[in-house]
C-alpha cells in the first residue's frame, strides 16, 4: 500500500509519467452509486471515470466496523493500482459513514469525497419536521448518522429504518422486475414513514436511487423524496478542480460547463472505456446476464470482474 500511495504521489508532483490515469473512480458494495456517476457526468460530460462494485463483500451494511473498512480499503488499493484516479469517490453511506476517516488516512495522497445521508436538505425541505431515514442497518445505528441529525436537524423527528431485504432485491433483481414488483418491494418501507406521518424521505443508502421513482409514487405527491446525487457530484468536482490545481492543471475549470481538459496529460491507452463499471464477484452466469442488463439500461460499458487482493 505504501507503494501505491507514492507512485500517486509522484503522479501529482508530475514526475510519474506523460500520461494520466481516470478522473474519477467510483466505489460501492455494488450498483448503488452509479446514479451518483452519472449525475456527475451530466455536470462533466468530459470527465473520464470507472465504476467498481465490490460485489464479492455485498452487502456492506451488515458487516462490522472492521470489516467495512478492510473490505474497502483492499478496492481502493486495487482501484489505485489499475487506473490511478485524480479523485474517489465512496459511492456508499455506509463506508462513508464507517471508514471515511480511516480510509483517508491510509491512502493520504487520494482525495477521497465521501457521500452521506442528506439529513441537512431534508431538514431544510420537511414543512412539518418529521422525517424518514431510509437506510442499511449500519448507517442508521452508527453514531455518525446521529451526529448529522444533531448537527443538522436537531428540531426534527427522525425516523429510521435498516432495509436489507430492499437493498438485496435492487441489487439482484430490480432490473428484471415488473413494475407492480418494485412497487411491492418498496411499500414496506414507504408504508411506514407514512403511517408515522413523515412529509420527507432521506434515501440513505445509494441503492435507494434506482427506486426513488417507485418511492415518490408510492409515498404520494405531498411526501418529498431527497438523497445527496447532486452535493456530491459538486463535492467532488470542487476535490478534483482543487487537486488539479495543485498539480499544475489550472486550466481545468471543473464547472458544470466543463466537456474536457484542453491542455491537460492525455490519458492512458490501457484504460479501460469511459463509465466503465466492474464487480469484484460474479457468483453465476446469470449474475453476469444481470449486470449486462443493468449497464444496457444505462448505457455504460460493462467492465467485467476484478480480483481483489485483499492482503
Amino acid at each position: 500500500m505504501d507503494t501505491i500511495q507514492t507512485m500517486h504521489t509522484m503522479k501529482q508532483k508530475g514526475v510519474r509519467d506523460d500520461c494520466r490515469g481516470v478522473d474519477f473512480a467510483f466505489l460501492d458494495s455494488g450498483t448503488g452509486g452509479i446514479p451518483y456517476m452519472m449525475e456527475l457526468k451530466h455536470k462533466m460530460p468530459g470527465a473520464r471515470c470507472v465504476y467498481v462494485g465490490d460485489t464479492a463483500h455485498f452487502p456492506y451494511g451488515e458487516k462490522s466496523a472492521d470489516e467495512v473498512t478492510e473490505s474497502a480499503a483492499a478496492s481502493i488499493a486495487e482501484i489505485v493500482r489499475r487506473w490511478d484516479p485524480d479523485t474517489l469517490v465512496i459511492a456508499c453511506n455506509t463506508i462513508s459513514v464507517t471508514s471515511l476517516a480511516e480510509l483517508r488516512s491510509r491512502f493520504s495522497s487520494l482525495p477521497i469525497v465521501g457521500t452521506v445521508p442528506a439529513i441537512r436538505l431534508a431538514a431544510r425541505v420537511s414543512r412539518n419536521k418529521r422525517i424518514g431515514l431510509l437506510a442499511t442497518n449500519a448507517t442508521v445505528r452508527h453514531p455518525y448518522c446521529e451526529d448529522l441529525i444533531r448537527k443538522y436537524a436537531a428540531d426534527c423527528e427522525i425516523f429510521k429504518r435498516g432495509d436489507p431485504d430492499l437493498i438485496s432485491f435492487i441489487e439482484h433483481s430490480l432490473f428484471t422486475a415488473t413494475a407492480e414488483e418494485r412497487m411491492a418491494a418498496v411499500q414496506p418501507a414507504v408504508s411506514q414513514f407514512l403511517d408515522q406521518g413523515c412529509d420527507t424521505i432521506i434515501l440513505g443508502c445509494t441503492h435507494f436511487t434506482h427506486v426513488a421513482g417507485s418511492i415518490a409514487a408510492a409515498a404520494g405527491k405531498d411526501v418529498q423524496v431527497v438523497d445527496s446525487r447532486d452535493g456530491v457530484a459538486k463535492q467532488a468536482l470542487k476535490v478534483w478542480q482543487c487537486a488539479e490545481t495543485e498539480a499544475g492543471n489550472t486550466d481545468r475549470t471543473g464547472t458544470a460547463t466543463v466537456q474536457s481538459p484542453s491542455a491537460a496529460l492525455p490519458y492512458r491507452s490501457d484504460l479501460p472505456a469511459d463509465k466503465s463499471f466492474f464487480v469484484t464477484k460474479l457468483r453465476s452466469p446469470e449474475d453476469e446476464e444481470e449486470y449486462r442488463d443493468l449497464c444496457a439500461s444505462f448505457r455504460i460499458p460493462w467492465g467485467g470482474e476484478i480480483q481483489i487482493n485483499a492482503g
